[in-house]
């Protein structure tokens, strides 16, 4: 009401007020129709990029079923006016149709009329807009809808004088002139009433287009300057690039020139002022856009360094276990074995204690290097815990050839012959014993086989390799005990 009566500043600081209160979640149709109208709310007041913001997110709740929802309806019928404002033209009217089609069977009434008002006013712009020869069957269809929507006992005093305003221009469309002319001052008697500019704004609109088409051109200046006068006082952009076009076209018939030009001033200010503010909010929705994709990818960096080990690179606990299942799926579907090679530093107490705990940590970046230079891009390497690292291998598919043993014995082989003397110095140079296991398992179960004969390892002299019978027989023969 407030935007109507030309108040902006008002409807502006109300608006806020109603943006503080969340929409009632308990109804999605309730809560969608909530959003869209403030999306049409805040279309009106020129705030572009929250108006597409609580598009998106009240169409992203919308659900497209079949339903006989009221609010439903209205959540369509409010979509198309903002596609229609936003020059999706052809969409909008299809949106606007089906929300006609909803709201007949929800037995609505107001969401019915609403919806009709929608349609019918929007069918008067491009019929007014259009190829003449088209207007008049373009001006019937609307006529119809707008007076089923009069027929209906609607509630709300503002959707009856749209109804009007709308069903009037419909009726000099289709040469009813004496009764457009009729409808169109009862809007402005009820405009003036509700101080109403925007029924102001409708109402001259139609008395000037019935005064054109008579012939009386000074009078339809007049009337139509009122209209420009009153769009201009909501700031409702539609309206104004409408009716000065019109104003200019009877300017023109008149030959005055200078009536003329100033009319199509307003129209091309009415133009430039709605594709600038569309472009600011499309530019600032990309913005925001960005900015999600940028916390997003933060997201993604945050869980990614969660899931690694900051001191070697490698991978940590959680990391194994986040891509250790589709590993091993991958692993399985193609029919091979996969295997876990369970590595475990000797005596690194000892190298801590004779070098010194930043040594300590300098020799199990080195070992983290060794196990990358000696397993292959697409294995999974780990820091398990402390001096422990985990190995994830899948089958390389030459069945004769046993790779997890092979890449043990490399890793062990490297690690020993490594040169330790720029990180250690003369302190004792660690070595590495190493568990591996094969099977179709889990990870779990991989891991107790392959702990299993780390432990041999140990137990047999430490700085060698052991290998665990596979997984499947090891399950095989606890279940024959």
């Amino acid at each position: 009401m407030l935007i109507n009566a030309g108040r902006l500043p008002e409807a502006n600081a109300l608006f806020d007020e109603v943006l503080t209160k969340a929409p009632p979640g308990a109804d999605r149709w309730v809560h969608s129709a909530i959003l869209l109208h403030r999306a049409a709310m805040a279309w009106r007041l020129g705030r572009i990029p929250l108006a597409l913001e609580l598009a998106a997110e009240g169409w992203l709740d919308f659900d497209e079923e079949t339903t006989d929802h009221p609010a439903a309806a209205q959540t369509l019928g409010t979509l198309g006016y903002l596609l229609e404002g936003m020059g999706h033209r052809h969409g909008a009217l299809d949106i606007m149709r089906k929300a006609v089609t909803i709201a007949r069977r929800s037995n609505g009434p107001d969401a019915l009329a609403q919806c009709l008002q929608r349609l019918g006013g929007t069918l008067n712009f491009r019929a007014a807009s259009g190829l003449p020869a088209a207007a008049p069957a373009i001006f019937e269809e609307a006529r119809g809808h707008l007076a089923e929507g009069l027929t209906l006992n609607t509630v709300d005093d503002h959707i009856h004088r749209a109804l009007l305003g709308a069903y009037s221009r419909s009726l000099a469309g289709v040469g009813e002139l004496d009764h457009a002319e009729e409808v169109a001052r009862q809007v402005l008697a009820l405009a003036l009433e509700a101080k109403d500019q925007w029924g102001n704004a409708v109402g001259n609109w139609v008395l000037a287009a019935v005064r054109r088409e008579r012939g009386e051109l000074v009078s339809a200046r007049t009337l139509a300057s009122r209209s420009v006068a009153a769009a201009q006082i909501i700031n409702d952009n539609s309206l104004m690039l409408r009716f000065s076009l019109d104003l200019a076209g009877i300017c023109a018939e008149m030959d005055d020139s200078v009536g003329e030009a100033a009319a199509l001033r307003c129209s091309v200010l009415a133009g430039t002022k709605a594709n600038e503010s569309l472009q600011e909010g499309l530019g600032q929705a990309l913005e925001q856009r960005l900015l999600a994709i940028q916390a997003q990818q933060a997201k993604v960096a945050a869980e990614e360094a969660a899931a690694r080990d900051p001191l070697t690179g490698l991978a940590n606990r959680l990391g194994l276990e986040r891509a250790a299942a589709l590993l091993l799926e991958s692993t399985a579907s193609r029919g091979r074995v996969p295997w876990l090679v369970l590595v475990d530093v000797d005596w690194f107490k000892g190298v801590n204690d004779d070098a010194g705990h930043a040594a300590g940590d300098a020799a199990l970046r080195e070992i983290a290097q060794l196990l990358r230079r000696e397993c292959r891009t697409d294995d999974l390497v780990a820091r398990w815990a402390g001096d422990e690292f985990v190995v994830l291998l899948g089958d390389n598919g030459n069945t004769e050839h046993e790779v997890g043993p092979t890449v043990a014995e490399r890793i062990r082989a490297a690690v020993d012959g490594h040169d330790w003397s720029m990180v250690l110095g003369t302190a004792r140079r660690p070595t590495v014993s190493i568990g591996v296991a094969a099977g179709p398992a889990k990870l779990d179960q991989l891991f107790a086989a392959a702990d299993m004969a780390l432990y041999r390892a140990k137990r047999h002299g430490r700085n060698r390799v052991e290998v665990e019978p596979s997984v499947h027989e090891i399950t095989e023969t606890m279940s024959g005990n």
